[in-house]
């Protein structure tokens, strides 16, 4: 369509009080562009200090998108560091969008976080951001920050990101992108209280996850003997071992045994086998790498020599970033992965959330890109009861914690779809109508 023609579009789903057109805008009319600093983590701190900082790398990984600053860890710029940005009218305020104009994915280029508290210190926008101060009335407040993360907009935002394998965006190519928005601002302000609420509960929900998560931590510290760091590797399993906390039925039981890890399962890594054009498979055959399911094995997009056969009830131990889970059924695993078989699934169990759990640095080998070999693998210590009672208790106990956070998960990941799902029906798809 041509400038003339463009029209405002409208939701899929609307609150039915509501009947007006929506409007439309260029972000460049509706929005200033203000200064920002380009003060790098070298030049900031979490102490003090006479302004916050705002960084875009904080933007990317933790604020919330209603940023307030109470409730966030937001660093001060460091006392006697000086740039020409940080002066009154380039503070953030009460309403702005900042932005953050960097990123090595397509997924988080443009992120935006919209300012709702400032707190008593100036707040000012950092390295690679972009700060925005709407003209004119400004949105209902909350409204700005599902706009700028609505469908819609993203894939504006997105194309008109410039560079290879770092993105960019300029204030002025960000002015670019078209805004569709209510002309009335209890409508704002109704689509801003309804995903608010919904964002309270995806919060509470992940507040109960963190917590059961930080309970199955202290929990394993209480459950499992502490095995002596200092000691050389070679002799760690050398002692007995007691845990703080203990079933009560097992109290008068023999102290644990720390056991090599090659003394509890048969390693299977030598079921590697190349892959021919004989042997290739096309279909949903899971194919688990360095840190999980990786992909389905489809047609030809496998290596020769990085693949092997595992058992049911393996598990598997990546060679980077070490960190152990289950897997079953007819499976595929790279040689970034070691395949373990054990004789108990209890016993696996253990193992497993013991892995996880402990630090794994000491057996590492190499400088660039530290990895697990299997000569080390098989010394790491796991320490387990004697009596295998015990072993199956703790490993019902652990089992069932799971089950609470695989359920938590589940119900946050419901919660966020259904979060996705509503946006993209309470603001229009704009895709094909911009031309």
């Amino acid at each position: 369509m041509s400038g003339n023609e463009k029209r405002a579009l409208v939701p899929r789903l609307r609150f039915p009080e509501f009947r007006a057109e929506w409007t439309f805008s260029p972000m460049s009319k509706a929005y200033s562009f203000k200064g920002n600093n380009s003060l790098s983590r070298d030049k900031l701190n979490y102490k003090g200090g006479s302004f916050r900082n705002i960084h875009y790398g904080d933007i990317h990984t933790k604020f919330a998108l209603h940023f307030r600053v109470d409730s966030e860890s937001v660093p001060y710029i460091n006392d006697g560091e000086s740039h020409s940005a940080i002066r009154p009218e380039n503070y953030c305020s009460v309403g702005d969008m900042v932005f953050a104009d960097a990123s090595e994915d397509t997924a988080d280029i443009g992120k935006a976080i919209e300012i709702i508290d400032t707190g008593d210190v100036p707040l000012v926008s950092g390295l690679h951001t972009i700060l925005a101060k709407h003209n004119d009335a400004p949105f209902a407040l909350g409204f700005g920050a599902y706009l700028f993360s609505s469908e819609g907009v993203r894939k504006q935002i997105q194309r008109e990101a410039q560079g290879a394998k770092v993105l960019g965006l300029s204030a002025s190519r960000l002015g670019n992108v078209l805004l569709h928005y209510p002309s009335e601002t209890d409508e704002q302000q109704k689509i801003a209280d309804c995903l608010s609420s919904l964002d309270e509960l995806i919060a509470a929900e992940t507040q109960k996850l963190d917590t059961l998560k930080t309970h199955k931590k202290g929990l394993m510290q209480q459950l499992f003997p502490v095995i002596d760091d200092n000691a050389p590797v070679g002799a760690r399993h050398a002692v007995p071992l007691q845990p703080r906390l203990r079933f009560p039925e097992f109290w008068e039981a023999e102290g644990w045994k720390a056991t090599p890890l090659s003394e509890l399962a048969e390693n299977l890594d030598n079921r590697r086998i190349p892959v021919t054009e004989s042997n290739r498979t096309k279909g949903n055959v899971p194919y688990y790498g360095a840190s999980g399911i990786v992909d389905y094995i489809q047609d030809f997009i496998f290596d020769d020599e990085l693949l092997c056969i595992s058992e049911d009830g393996a598990n598997l131990v990546a060679r980077a970033t070490p960190i152990a889970f289950s897997i079953s059924g007819k499976t595929w695993v790279n040689n970034h992965a070691h395949v373990l078989k054990f004789g108990r699934r209890y016993t696996q169990r253990l193992v497993e959330n013991y892995l996880n759990f402990t630090s794994l640095e000491d057996f590492l080998t190499g400088m660039a890109q530290p990895k697990l070999n299997r000569a080390m693998l098989d010394t790491i210590p796991v320490p387990l009861p004697q009596d295998e009672d015990e072993q199956q208790k703790i490993a019902d106990c652990l089992s069932s914690l799971d089950e609470l956070i695989a359920a938590e998960t589940q119900k946050l990941n419901t919660l966020k779809t259904h979060k996705k799902g509503l946006m993209q029906q309470l603001f229009p798809v704009m895709d094909g109508v911009l031309g």
